[in-house]
């Protein structure tokens, strides 16, 4: 089966020497909702860009369901729906004036049920004759959704869809996303709001200093670098971690109520018993415990730091040698 989305050797390098993409690689299939991360500038707008035909690339090759998107630009361009960081549209028309010429441009015929469908899956019926400039910024976001939705992409690219915009409209989101997944549309999400690839995603891809660093299946990704962390309440404090527990990397709460044990996930049943077995040997009370597991967020962060700690180890090393 042909990939909703292949990329291979993607490169792109502005006039200016920034070079915002790195030789990316990376396969999407068809109905799969892939979320894109990294920190601001990392490239994830770039990347976008160019698979839309906004930017050039300067090395590589993207293949929209197959289609060259520079050699067969209208064939990829119909196929692919964007909704752009910045709200971008004619603040003096209506929304349904809008969202109704944004499908004719693809050359799409009119298609009233659809629309009326859209309009209503994004609250926006009831706005259909009022004109942009005179809606919230949460209802133009939603405008520019129901526009990148109107003539039925097969791959639609969500840039930052929900920065800036109230709770409701997340959840709204989220629900549309899920329903377009069961048509088998396949969804590029790029976010900051790390709950979002955490609660819609099937995989995440990190992408810093233009190189894509990690792609992995959501749950698998925070099972091999997700961390647990065990927390002991005691019965009654302590002054300091025993001896005879050094064998484990516990810490101790400052007010002594509280021993922690942080463990990878995927040893997490080697430690604990002998651990609460050695505590009651001990004799130290506990009256609760709890784990709790390191959040998408958390990886993220590891992995991006990482990846810095060990650039700037090879800048130094490079470095040295010079010299």
């Amino acid at each position: 089966m042909t990939a909703a989305l292949s990329i291979s050797r993607l490169t792109k390098t502005y006039a200016s020497g920034l070079q915002a993409l790195k030789d990316v690689d990376l396969e999407i299939p068809r109905g799969e909702i892939f979320a894109l991360l990294g920190p601001n500038g990392a490239g994830k707008t770039t990347l976008i860009n160019i698979v839309c035909g906004i930017v050039t690339p300067s090395g590589g090759r993207v293949l929209a369901d197959g289609y060259d998107v520079l050699r067969q630009y209208r064939a990829a361009r119909r196929l692919i729906g964007l909704v752009p960081q910045e709200l971008s549209t004619d603040m003096f028309e209506t929304v349904r004036h809008t969202v109704q010429y944004s499908r004719e441009l693809f050359g799409c015929r009119r298609d009233p049920a659809l629309l009326e469908r859209l309009l209503r899956d994004l609250s926006l019926w009831d706005k259909r004759n009022d004109r942009i400039m005179t809606l919230s910024g949460g209802m133009k976001r939603r405008v520019m959704i129901a526009k990148a939705l109107a003539h039925e992409p097969r791959i639609l690219f969500l840039d930052e869809p929900t920065a800036g915009v109230d709770v409701e409209l997340r959840r709204d989101m989220w629900q549309l996303v899920r329903g377009l997944r069961e048509r088998e549309v396949t969804i590029v999400l790029t976010t900051h709001y790390i709950e979002e690839a955490e609660e819609m995603a099937d995989r995440v891809g990190v992408i810093n200093h233009g190189s894509l660093i990690l792609v992995e299946e959501k749950r698998r990704l925070m099972k091999q670098l997700g961390r647990k962390e065990l927390t002991l309440h005691l019965s009654e404090p302590l002054r300091a971690i025993p001896e005879a527990l050094s064998d484990w990397r516990l810490t101790l709460s400052a007010d002594g109520t509280e021993i922690q044990y942080r463990f990878d996930s995927v040893s997490e049943h080697s430690d604990i018993p002998a651990l609460l077995r050695r505590i009651g040997e001990l004799g130290i009370g506990f009256k609760d415990l709890n784990t709790r597991q390191s959040s998408l967020e958390e990886i993220f962060v590891g992995l991006v730091g990482r990846r810095a700690a060990a650039s700037a180890e090879r800048d130094v090393a490079l470095s040295t040698e010079e010299r």
